[in-house]
């Protein structure tokens, strides 16, 4: 017998299967290392903005080698519109030569490889993995994170302990696809400000009493 949880969270995949049927990836990039880069700059930057500045980062430099040539500074020069471009442009060159040095160039197809790559916590090679690679993995940041919370699906303090909880919840053939349909669903009806309770769907039908916030 499910829960009353379980219940809500099979509810909530109906709702966004039926919106969201198709879930482009939202980062430009050709193979699993312009992803990689790319979700390295998507950091406290928007994917629109990421999507501008890569195509100008890997006309220059769009393989490990390439990027270890191009250095530091010029990489900085290139991505400084997506904030936060000194830490970033020294963890794409450090981990571009790396990845040179000790996977042939390739992007590794493992989590503990990719995480121990600068610039690449779990969420972040969560990414790599399922839209990459296909492997099944559910990324979750801190967007994710507050809707779990806002609809009573999680009480994790983290995310972390968030990601555990998702997983539990819904099947994992659905992961992959889902972390992307929660996120295309919360830009577009249920964010942080600004919420209209009575466009989105899923706070509507499984509102708790002072989660919207």
């Amino acid at each position: 017998m499910l829960t009353n949880k379980e219940k809500k969270a099979n509810d909530i995949l109906k709702i966004l299967e039926k919106l969201y049927p198709k879930t482009p990836i939202p980062l430009s990039h050709k193979d699993p290392y312009t992803l990689l880069v790319a979700v390295v700059l998507s950091a406290q930057c928007t994917d629109e903005r990421v999507n501008k500045i890569t195509p100008l980062l890997f006309k220059e430099a769009n393989n490990p080698k390439k990027m270890v040539k191009l250095g530091v500074r010029n990489i900085e020069k290139i991505i400084r519109p997506c904030g936060l471009s000194p830490q970033k442009s020294k963890s794409i060159h450090t981990l571009s030569k790396m990845l040179d040095k000790d996977h042939g160039s390739k992007v590794p197809e493992n989590f503990k490889d990719l995480e121990n790559l600068p610039g690449v916590g779990h969420k972040t090679a969560s990414v790599v993995m399922s839209q990459a690679f296909g492997y099944p993995a559910f990324p979750v940041d801190t967007h994710i994170h507050r809707l779990a919370w806002r609809w009573g699906l999680s009480t994790g303090k983290n995310v972390e302990q968030t990601e555990k909880d998702l997983k539990r919840l819904f099947p994992m053939d659905k992961w992959n696809k889902l972390h992307l349909q929660i996120i295309f669903y919360g830009r577009e009806f249920c964010p942080a400000r600004g919420h209209d309770l009575e466009k989105c769907i899923i706070c509507f039908k499984h509102r708790r009493k002072n989660n919207f916030k």
